[in-house]
């Protein structure tokens, strides 16, 4: 059994979130966190908030009532490109520059080991 979360908007770059999530693919759910917790970038906050809530997601159904948190491992994650909010800066010689505010929307699944 598998459970999904997703958060999207994420005012993060989808590279600097996937430098996050290569850490704790293929991981069991308790170390994910623990990496998440301690890793220094600004995307593993988001993360491990997306990670706890697919944990909450699967305690919630019934057939999870006997399981523990030990069992659970990431399945997959993924980063995928939301919309970039665009900015103008005045540049050099009364030009403009576009500045392009990228965010992210992640999606994690985690599965019981059986």
């Amino acid at each position: 059994m598998e459970a999904v979360a997703r958060q999207k908007y994420v005012k993060s770059s989808p590279l600097k979130v996937r430098q996050v999530i290569g850490l704790i693919k293929d991981k069991n759910v308790e170390e994910a966190l623990s990496i998440l917790h301690y890793t220094p970038k600004r995307a593993a906050k988001a993360i491990e908030l997306v990670l706890r809530s697919a944990v909450a997601n699967f305690f919630q159904n019934e057939d999870a009532q006997g399981l523990s948190p030990d069992e659970l491992y990431v399945k997959s994650v993924n980063v995928n490109q939301g919309p970039a909010l665009k900015r103008f800066r005045p540049m050099s010689m009364g030009r403009v520059g576009k500045i392009r505010r990228r965010t992210s929307h992640i999606t994690v699944v985690i599965e019981d080991r059986k």
